[in-house]
């Protein structure tokens, strides 16, 4: 089969990188790809939100199966695009892609059908915004509604906090149109988790779940980013809440889209939240997360590419997935300066010598090849470090140890990465 992964990050790196390992496959596409990508088929210069040259390329080239890794071409509609002239696509439609593309219509969906999650106001007027802030007071929530490329949430301490927030959103128009509707919601308190499940319809199958790390600093400080790290499994999500997370919040979800008419086939992730009330929906995604699948996929046994196919065609029910015992730990490495501004074009070294580390694959996100087939860096999250051990303990040092053998200027990441669940996996 010839496939096309559409994306430039860690996340498509990771997914190119599965894909790789099915028999199945006979020519893998990355559009545009990175310098990891690169190394596992053929780059095409053609970015992610340029659809029109998609379809011309996978249909010239006679691609069997379209990947779409990031959230804006779906929710652009790409998938719809590719549907529509008879091609093979792995993402849902644009309607499906609303559970991302508007924090606000997934948060009436939830309310509506009962769905765990915080209680939340929707606003499209700065004043009267403004005035319910101050009424509930802090800690709050503030939300972008549209896409934010992951820095559209603002979790406040103080009310001043939630106010800067408020007018980064509706008068300073800092995420443009995806700010222009804002939702302010109840801070709820507890460990994060994420689970990815496949769904083509109303069947799904859930993936092992994983937990990331928002915020740019060790202790969870500074502001948020795409993410700074990742590890799977989360003891902290025990069996219970897991069957908790997969019938009152998963599943009932796929029902829900399946009932208003919608035909999702893809991936659903739910950011979820462990409050003593139970498990919580924090944000729902409609694409594999990042930098969470870069944590999974290496645990993933069993053929993606078999399941993806399974998922458009609508047979997810007869499948079963195949999953390592081993813990998996990713240390992303970022650009100096990174989520605010950073450099490009620095020669990145040591990566051949960081993958001699025992179980551990280096994931690019941020990178590009340069004139004389150099690495060099092209974003803010440049590199993903992913260890796989026989316990957390192992995966967590492999991990670090790889991260110190590789180098750029500026490079920066943080060193708590998995440090809260040492603990956890022992007890």
């Amino acid at each position: 089969m010839k496939v096309l992964v559409v994306g430039s990050g860690g996340r498509e790196h990771a997914l190119a990188w599965k894909l790789a390992q099915s028999p199945l496959l006979e020519k893998l596409y990355c559009a545009p790809g990175n310098a990891g990508t690169a190394r596992l088929g053929m780059n095409v210069d053609i970015k992610a939100e340029d659809m029109t040259s998609l379809l011309q390329f996978a249909e010239r080239e006679g691609v069997d199966l379209t990947v779409v890794g990031p959230e804006a071409p779906l929710v652009a509609g790409l998938a719809d695009l590719f549907e529509e002239a008879g091609l093979k696509v792995f993402g849902p439609g644009r309607e499906g892609a609303r559970m991302e593309g508007s924090k606000a219509f997934a948060k009436r969906l939830m309310l509506e059908e009962g769905i765990p999650t915080g209680r939340a106001e929707i606003f499209e007027d700065h004043g009267e915004a403004l005035g319910y802030l101050r009424s509930v007071g802090a800690p709050v929530v503030v939300k972008a509604d549209g896409l934010a490329a992951g820095k559209g949430v603002t979790v406040a301490a103080d009310l001043r906090e939630a106010e800067a927030a408020l007018a980064a959103c509706m008068l300073e128009g800092r995420f443009g149109a995806a700010g222009e509707v804002v939702l302010i919601e109840e801070y709820l308190e507890g460990q994060e988790a994420s689970l990815l499940t496949l769904v083509d319809g109303e069947d799904i199958l859930p993936l092992a779940p994983a937990q990331d790390y928002k915020r740019i600093g060790d202790g969870d400080s500074g502001p948020n980013t795409g993410g700074m790290g990742s590890y799977s499994p989360v003891p902290a999500l025990d069996d219970g809440s897991y069957r908790r997370v997969v019938e009152e919040i998963l599943r009932p979800t796929a029902r829900a889209l399946a009932k208003r008419g919608i035909r999702f086939r893809g991936v659903l992730y739910a950011g979820i939240i462990l409050t003593e009330e139970g498990p919580k929906v924090l944000e729902f995604n409609v694409r594999f997360g990042d930098p969470e699948t870069q944590a999974v996929l290496p645990r993933l046994r069993s053929d993606l590419l078999q399941a993806m196919l399974a998922v458009c065609s609508g047979e997810l029910s007869s499948l079963r997935l195949e999953w390592s015992e081993q813990p998996c730990v990713t240390v992303v490495m970022a650009s100096g300066g990174y989520p605010g501004d950073y450099r490009k074009g620095l020669p990145v070294r040591g990566l051949e010598v960081a993958e001699e580390v025992p179980g551990v694959t280096v994931f690019h996100a941020g990178t590009a090849v340069g004139p004389g087939g150099e690495v060099l860096t092209a974003g803010g999250r440049v590199l993903n470090v992913t260890a796989l051990g026989d316990d957390f303990l192992q995966a967590r040092q492999r991990a670090y140890e790889a991260a110190r053998l590789i180098g750029f200027e500026d490079v920066y990441y943080r060193s708590d990465i998995a440090l809260r669940v040492i603990g956890e996996s022992a007890s």
